[in-house]
């Protein structure tokens, strides 16, 4: 399976923190056409959780995201209503085993993409240049959604 590199993260950063507002938008618009169902079912979170502070930081995150697997050269196939309903199941247990026994190892192998999980998890629980933090709720689901993400992403990988 191909992974997405800290080079790549790294790249994707640069690029989606350099666009103006309407390169943003162009952006966000290619990957949403990309992948509608996904983005359908990240964009649910901050109804499901009640916390709208989650909108932005997913808009943001999905770009981002996205962004790391086109620059890594990863093809994916169009993620479905039937990859979801597969997955979540077994990735609700997988996150109950996570936070039993606070081990990092069960969230990279389950999505298979360490670097991107790494990521995260430092992201989450980093301030911002400007010294602000995301509350605990916030950063716990902003990590379980993109993680999931990332999850059926890396699953619709196209075998090259």
């Amino acid at each position: 399976m191909s992974h997405v590199t800290f080079a790549s993260i790294e790249n994707a950063i640069k690029t989606v923190d350099n666009l103006d507002d309407d390169g943003l938008e162009q952006l966000s618009e290619k990957y949403a056409l990309a992948q509608p169902t996904l983005l359908g079912y990240v964009m649910s979170a901050p109804e499901e959780y009640e916390n709208e502070d989650l909108e932005g930081l997913l808009v943001y995150y999905y770009c981002l995201i996205s962004e790391c697997y086109e620059l890594q050269g990863l093809k994916l196939n169009t993620i479905t209503e039937d990859d979801i309903d597969a997955f979540e199941e077994p990735y609700f247990e997988m996150l109950d085993s996570y936070f039993e026994n606070d081990d990092e190892e069960v969230l990279e192998t389950f999505c298979d993409q360490p670097e991107l999980a790494q990521f995260m998890a430092m992201e989450i629980s980093t301030e911002d240049e400007d010294g602000t933090a995301l509350n605990d709720e916030t950063a716990t689901q902003l990590f379980i959604v993109i993680l999931a993400m990332i999850t059926l992403m890396n699953r619709a990988i196209i075998a090259a």
